[in-house]
């Protein structure tokens, strides 16, 4: 992998020491608040004071009047309502959201997510034609659904109506929909655009309340659903969705639904689990459901009646989830050896690897994996059907989405945004997309984009990081894209000759820092070479801090990111 460049974020110390003023804390978080666009005490005290009072009203959203107005008639005239959601874990969270509150009042619901590989992404024909055989009359799509043209139209032929809620940006005129919620409709006021999929579903249940007068508890209780959407789904951890996110992470760690404390008890993580937990620990197992088998799975899981039966679907998933594992290192592997195997492979600027016999499940991890090893815009295709289908994934900065829209009459269907996005083209035009897509980046990577990058937001000393300093830090959690965690670095390192070499290149870290007494304790994950580089030499050092527990106590520990 390519060396990063180490970047510290500029920050404009004069209003960060203005902020100090009023703020009384030390000057490093006020920087911190600064380089979030957070430059008066009024914002700090929203940012710092979690309120649910501070989302906005659901009604502001475009048709949510129109969407409450034909899924009332449907309670009323005990219609049977679809559930259709992604395959994915904003999908399947959608889909158990929005049946867990509907089937307190109206029990005539069924619910249906695509098969990834027979059906793909979005609302397909077949769950139309499902719909229409078990005597739907309303489809609620969820995570889907604002390109479904074709789809929506023949569900309209049929009798059946359609509620979109989606979170993807709309291209040309939109469905023959009752109602599209989507806030990045360009006639959307909602003040907020960045919610998620299962986010949206959630504003639909609470407009659905307001119109009831039910209890807040009842809206409340869905927000678990919500934290693991927001987080899994990488959407901005700014606004309402930290909102969100904050109290949902409260009901995770506190009183979850039992399918996700069975998950809790199977991927044995001490609470409370923060969004990395939730991301690393609970997303993969949702999403390996969809990735081999039926999403349904983990739409049961979410919806599980009692301790046992929640278990018991849980155990399936970490199987799922295990194979999965075994199937994505392996492919990686074979892809890792494929485009290695290029003549001109360090020349090039994108990586584009085609084999007949991947997994269509496991492309878009495989994908991201070939980013992380060789920093390159990356595509993974594979055959589906009588087709090439493929998922991209970028690295920071580059426009992905853009550069697949100049190679859009090679494609049956695309989609996606500027950082992931999948397609699927006839298998003879696998050979001139391989070509244009690397003349496309050749020419708009921009050179700063070719290396990976870690931004760091601030120069301290190991005395700093008290336990006043980690509660302080907390306090800007839940972290998430445009409010990460925020990376350190320390100058000076050395070894205090406890740190220690793990397998698969970790290595756990025992440091000190020249002119501080304080050791710190860590983990580097697969820095297990770069340690030995700077082993007895003073080194510079990045890193977040987490808190770890060990046999009920609680320690702020250095994750490492790079070291030189």
């Amino acid at each position: 992998m390519k060396p990063a460049i180490w970047n510290l974020i500029l920050t404009d110390d004069t209003a960060a020491a203005q902020l100090q003023t009023e703020l009384k804390i030390p000057l490093v978080f006020c920087r911190l608040l600064v380089q979030r666009g957070i430059l008066n005490l009024e914002d700090a005290r929203k940012f710092f004071r979690h309120d649910l009072n501070n989302t906005h009203n659901p009604f502001l959203m475009k048709d949510m009047d129109l969407a409450v107005e034909r899924l009332d008639a449907a309670l009323q005239n005990n219609e049977r309502i679809l559930l259709y959601g992604d395959y994915d874990v904003d999908g399947t969270t959608s889909v158990a959201l929005m049946f867990d509150f509907l089937s307190r009042f109206h029990p005539n619901l069924d619910y249906y997510l695509p098969d990834r590989d027979k059906e793909g992404y979005g609302v397909s024909l077949l769950g139309v034609e499902y719909a229409r055989k078990t005597g739907c009359t309303l489809i609620i799509a969820m995570d889907c659904g604002i390109k479904g043209h074709k789809p929506i139209s023949l569900a309209k032929s049929y009798g059946i109506d359609f509620i979109v809620c989606d979170h993807h940006l709309p291209e040309g005129d939109l469905p023959d929909a009752v109602a599209c919620l989507d806030p990045k409709r360009v006639d959307c006021p909602y003040p907020y655009k960045e919610l998620s999929g299962c986010g949206i579903s959630y504003k639909l249940a609470q407009a659905l309340a307001l119109h009831y007068n039910t209890p807040a508890e009842e809206i409340s209780s869905l927000l678990d659903l919500v934290a693991v959407s927001t987080a899994c789904d990488i959407v901005p951890m700014t606004g309402e969705n930290r909102i969100l996110a904050h109290f949902g992470l409260q009901r995770l760690n506190r009183s979850p639904r039992l399918g996700l404390w069975a998950m809790c008890q199977r991927i044995n993580r001490p609470q409370p689990l923060d969004i990395t937990d939730v991301v690393f620990g609970i997303g993969p197992l949702i999403n390996a459901a969809g990735r081999l088998a039926d999403a349904r799975e983990a739409v049961r899981m979410l919806l599980s009646a009692d301790k046992n039966s929640a278990l018991e679907n849980a155990g399936h998933l970490v199987t799922r989830n295990k194979d999965r594992r075994i199937i994505d290192f392996s492919m990686a592997e074979a892809a890792h050896r494929k485009f290695m195997e290029m003549t001109d492979w360090n020349d090039r600027k994108s990586t584009v690897l085609f084999e007949p016999n991947w997994h269509k499940g496991i492309i878009g991890i495989v994908a991201s994996r070939i980013v992380e090893t060789f920093h390159k815009p990356t595509v993974i295709l594979t055959e589906s059907n009588g087709k090439a289908v493929g998922s991209a994934r970028s690295v920071a900065g580059f426009d992905l989405y853009g550069a697949l829209q100049q190679c859009d009459d090679l494609f049956t269907t695309y989609g996606g945004h500027a950082h992931a996005a999948g397609m699927q083209m006839p298998l003879e035009n696998v050979e001139a997309f391989i070509d244009r897509f690397e003349m496309v980046v050749g020419q708009t990577i921009a050179p700063e984009m070719e290396h990976p990058q870690i931004d760091i937001c601030a120069k301290i000393m190991f005395d700093e990081i008290t336990p006043g300093f980690w509660k302080i830090l907390n306090r800007f959690e839940p972290f998430g894209p445009q409010n990460l965690n925020p990376v350190f670095w320390a100058e000076s390192v050395t070894d205090t000759g406890r740190s220690k070499l793990l397998a698969n290149n970790h290595v756990k870290l025992s440091l000190r820092q020249a002119g501080s007494k304080v050791e710190m304790t860590g983990i580097g994950f697969g820095l297990g070479k770069k340690f030995e580089a700077v082993q007895g030499k003073s080194f510079g050092l990045i890193f977040n801090l987490r808190e770890d527990e060990w046999q009920g106590q609680r320690t702020v520990k250095i994750y490492a990111k790079d070291m030189r």
